[in-house]
């Protein structure tokens, strides 16, 4: 048996191979600090890397070893201090995890906790572990830039390196039996005339040396059939097929309107940016659509929907209407998985709201894959969450509504809403 060893060096002389199975083995660790990461960072430092620390008792690794076999026979020395079961009271400062707070002491010791790196790949990695877009199927090929590689039978043409030993040997032999059987069976059959004359008949010399002359006429002529010929070869062909790959669409409403505080768009916004990232780094063909609300609703670009600063008053259905005009001109309901995700802090036109739950329940969730409606009030639910309870009520496979108080909440909320869903 053989070993491969991977020792490609990457930064600072770390193998790949034992990175790799370090972060797998730190991953509660890890995944922990990206959560405190998520709800503590700012919008434009989303993505990068992270600094994660782990305690130092939990890197102690278990050693095995021999002991000293037969049997020991030991003498534990008393104390005039302790008695058993009293507490032992922990040492002031300096003895406690090397974290750096507390009082200094002359008694105690510790270890500093271990602190190091993850790219920011890694980051996402751990960002978006198990999250997916629910409801995806494959509705259309989307184009043929994109192939995977199958087995497509055998080939007597091919590349050196895709040759199939086994299909080869077995044709050359198949190949000597054809061409080198007849003068095989005449061998036999000469050989055991020979060895009857020598029994039977010794003495007849000219007989036994014409057959030992056909002998060996008959071992040149399968000699010259050869062990391989490039007749023989024989490759693994292979072809590239088109992979087909599902078209989504994303569409991204956010209430900008003169009720939404400072406060409010700034989690709105790093809700969109996880979303944003998340569905950029996961799906390599989907669109996404980004549609700002007040009063009116408007299409906008990326940089305008996370940065501009028009603001108005609060006519939701404005979004929903823009949004379903698009989708009509657009994205053709039999070709494009529909998916859209909306936040706003709830507070509507009175009138309005009814107006947007018989859009999305008449119009707009029967061609939905799933649709997202995130609150961000710290308090009780608006008139809009209530109208949209009946919405999930209907389409409970298909829409999902939480509430975000806090940054705090933007990570959970968008991994609850976003979580990898087994199929029953």
């Amino acid at each position: 048996m053989s070993y491969v060893i991977d020792r490609r060096l990457n930064g600072k002389n770390k193998s790949t191979v034992n990175r790799t199975r370090f972060l797998r083995r730190y991953r509660e660790h890890i995944k922990k600090a990206v959560e405190e990461a998520v709800s503590r960072r700012s919008i434009t430092d989303m993505e990068h890397g992270e600094q994660i620390s782990i305690p130092g008792r939990d890197i102690d690794e278990p050693v095995l070893h021999h002991g000293r076999g037969g049997k020991q026979t030991t003498v534990h020395p008393g104390n005039k201090e302790f008695t058993s079961g009293e507490r032992i009271p922990r040492p002031q400062g300096g003895g406690g995890g090397g974290t750096g707070q507390g009082k200094a002491s002359n008694s105690g010791e510790g270890m500093d906790d271990f602190v190091f790196q993850i790219t920011q790949d890694e980051f996402l990695d751990f960002m978006f572990e198990d999250l997916e877009l629910p409801n995806l199927v494959k509705k259309q090929l989307t184009g043929s830039d994109t192939f995977k590689t199958v087995r497509a039978g055998i080939s007597s043409e091919g590349n050196p390196s895709r040759i199939n030993i086994i299909r080869t040997l077995r044709s050359a032999h198949a190949r000597r039996i054809a061409l080198s059987g007849g003068s095989r069976n005449k061998l036999r059959e000469v050989k055991a005339e020979l060895a009857r004359l020598h029994v039977e008949e010794p003495d007849n010399i000219t007989d036994i040396q014409a057959l030992e002359a056909e002998i060996a006429r008959l071992r040149a002529r399968i000699d010259k059939v050869p062990f391989l010929d490039t007749f023989d070869l024989k490759y693994n062909l292979l072809s590239k097929q088109p992979t087909p790959s599902s078209k989504a669409v994303m569409f991204c409403l956010m209430d900008v309107s003169g009720s939404m505080t400072q406060a409010t768009k700034d989690i709105a916004k790093r809700f969109f940016i996880l979303l944003y990232l998340f569905l950029k780094r996961n799906y390599e063909r989907i669109d996404v659509v980004f549609i700002r609300h007040h009063t009116s609703a408007r299409e906008v670009d990326e940089e305008e929907f996370f940065y501009s600063r028009e603001t108005g008053g609060t006519i939701v259905s404005s979004a929903l209407k823009l949004m379903q005009e698009i989708m009509a001109e657009r994205y053709p309901i039999n070709e494009w998985n529909l998916y859209a995700a909306q936040a706003s802090d709830g507070d509507n036109w009175n009138d309005d709201s009814p107006i947007c739950r018989d859009i999305l329940m008449r119009q707009i969730m029967p061609s939905m894959q799933y649709y997202t409606y995130v609150e961000i009030t710290p308090r009780e639910h608006q008139a809009l969450w209530y109208e949209y309870e009946q919405v999930r009520e209907a389409f409970s496979e298909s829409f999902s509504q939480q509430q975000i108080v806090s940054a705090a909440d933007i990570y959970p909320v968008f991994r609850e809403l976003f979580q990898r869903r087994l199929v029953s």
